[in-house]
């Protein structure tokens, strides 16, 4: 049977909590047992001694050992203490005995008997005054603790069991509460992971209500949880952009050559190529598909060498020039005035440039301009590529390198493709290790920085 991690917890959680308290328990009752059985003979002694000073005062001022103080001593001790004593004088006679009365208590008969029993322990002092023997006494110390002596000591035992009692009934309430509380985290989390993967991508862990130590984790789960949402958004939108693109070009395609076959159009040259540029636009979107799929691969094979910019710039130039004197855009290439070299794929560096030009074209409106200029930082050498075009909105922001994502809703080709562009520039910059930044305000126009590293 595999442990759950609360019943783990709860069982750590009552291991310490009753090792501590049956440790600090017994601890306290074996020393207060043993402090208060030194107690108990200290006072015993102390009586002894008063009774042996009130013989030698009584012998002092009578010239007798015993006298009616000192009996009445005796038996209140007797009584009270369970201390017996036996007094003898200097001819070894004796002349007091309280230790007759153990025979009416306990019926223990004579001291040997007492001995025997092994329940009295006979101490024996001898008296002087002035430095000579006036007699000798014996006194019976009982060797347990009895009478009410004993009766004070189990009621203390018993409050110091239920105490212990108590708290073990405390100790598995709190490790249940604890343990509960510890785990709920986890619990709440494990619930949300359950949802999460029956596509409920609304589900979201309520950060507050986790500990300090499980924040950073339910946070985490949140931008999980959030990514995924986006991503199926993005998913769904594709997918609906995606026919759209295709089903205009082949409803297209199919009307053409039904009415080939049934003989309503000749196929003529003019025909035929608006059927071939249909069929190409097809093309063209499996392209922009099979290059994110390539550009994405995590074992992208980069050739890279030192490329020379001011080539680059010369290379873009020349590619777009046509372009854009067609759509009257203004294209303002400034060449660097002193050569500055990279180290990346010149072929990946094309398109990621191709790709940026391109949106600054589709995006800039007749009459405006495009600048594309170079710019150096630290060990990075790049391209600043500014348009005067509509800009992007705030809220298209954060979804600028996502896949799929276009701004542009319409879903017109000529100004925008399926939104897999800047996701294949990312891509792109991230296996060179280089970094991009757009920067954009709506109606004024974009900026995008791409830079890439100078060496290895």
């Amino acid at each position: 049977m595999r442990l759950t991690l609360r019943f783990k917890i709860l069982i750590y959680l009552l291991v310490v909590s009753l090792c501590g308290i049956l440790l600090t328990s017994f601890s306290i009752l074996w020393g207060f047992e043993g402090q208060f059985s030194e107690y108990i003979q200290k006072n015993r002694e102390e009586s002894s001694r008063l009774v042996e000073r009130e013989a030698i005062q009584s012998h002092r001022e009578t010239g007798e050992i015993i006298d009616n103080q000192l009996i009445s001593l005796m038996h209140q001790q007797a009584m009270t203490e369970d201390i017996f004593y036996k007094v003898y004088n200097v001819d070894g006679e004796l002349i007091a005995d309280t230790a007759r009365m153990l025979e009416m208590m306990d019926g223990m008969g004579t001291n040997p008997e007492v001995n025997q029993n092994n329940e009295y322990e006979i101490v024996s002092y001898n008296l002087t005054h002035d430095n000579r023997s006036i007699g000798n006494m014996e006194v019976y110390y009982p060797k347990e603790i009895i009478g009410e002596d004993i009766a004070f000591l189990e009621t203390i035992k018993n409050n110091i069991y239920l105490a212990v009692l108590v708290t073990v009934i405390l100790a598995i309430l709190f490790s249940l509460l604890f343990s509960k509380r510890l785990t709920s985290g986890f619990r709440r989390l494990s619930k949300a992971i359950q949802e999460l993967q029956d596509h409920n991508w609304r589900t979201r862990v309520n950060v507050e209500k986790l500990t300090n130590e499980m924040r950073p984790l339910g946070g985490s789960f949140n931008q999980l949880a959030e990514s995924l949402s986006k991503e199926e958004m993005l998913r769904r939108q594709f997918t609906a952009d995606f026919a759209h693109e295709i089903r205009t070009p082949l409803a297209t395609l199919r009307s053409q050559m039904e009415a080939y076959l049934d003989g309503v159009f000749e196929p003529s040259s003019k025909r035929l190529q608006q059927s071939h540029d249909e069929l190409m636009r097809l093309v063209r979107l499996v392209n922009e598909l099979e290059e994110l799929i390539a550009a994405e691969n995590p074992q992208i094979k980069l050739n890279k060498s030192k490329i020379e910019v001011g080539n680059l710039l010369h290379l873009m130039e020349g590619q777009f020039a046509l372009a854009f004197k067609e759509k009257g855009v203004l294209l303002n290439v400034e060449k660097p005035k002193e050569e500055y070299w990279l180290y990346a794929d010149q072929d990946r560096v094309l398109q990621v440039l191709t790709n940026i030009i391109n949106n600054a074209l589709q995006y800039t409106p007749a009459g405006k301009k495009v600048f594309v200029k170079t710019v150096e930082s630290n060990d990075y050498v790049g391209f600043i590529v500014q348009d005067e075009g509509i800009g992007i909105k705030e809220e298209d922001r954060p979804y600028l390198f996502e896949r799929f994502y276009r701004g542009d809703k319409s879903r017109d080709r000529k100004t925008g493709g399926i939104g897999v562009g800047l996701s294949i520039v990312k891509a792109l910059m991230d296996a060179h290790r280089g970094r991009i930044q757009i920067d954009s305000q709506w109606n004024e126009g974009t900026e995008v920085l791409v830079l890439f590293p100078k060496r290895t």
